[in-house]
């Protein structure tokens, strides 16, 4: 089989006219795949869990609150000595979500 080189451009301009009457049907199709594939990846990586060594990891460069054990003394002894923030530790210790 020979492929004339010079019929070749006609070829394809008389293949482009035909198709034309698709373009809109196409581009379609084309916008939906596109847009299915977002979905899709979107979907991927909303499911996806961290692993556990990266848990870890991150877990590791967090920085805890130290609490100064001479404060943890006097907040006690305030406690002890006052009934109104006895009862209010007491409220907070029964229900600690409520304002």
């Amino acid at each position: 089989m020979k492929i004339d080189i010079k019929a070749l451009p006609i070829k394809i301009i008389n293949y482009l006219k035909k198709l034309r009457r698709y373009v809109r049907f196409i581009f379609v199709i084309v916008l939906l795949i596109i847009y299915s594939l977002l979905v899709f990846r979107i979907n991927l990586l909303n499911n996806r869990t961290p692993d556990k060594d990266a848990i870890t990891e991150k877990l590791k460069t967090v920085q805890r609150p130290k609490i100064d054990q001479s404060a943890i003394e006097k907040i006690q002894q305030l406690q002890d000595h006052s009934t109104n923030v006895q009862s209010l530790f007491n409220e907070a210790r029964e229900n600690p979500f409520q304002e």
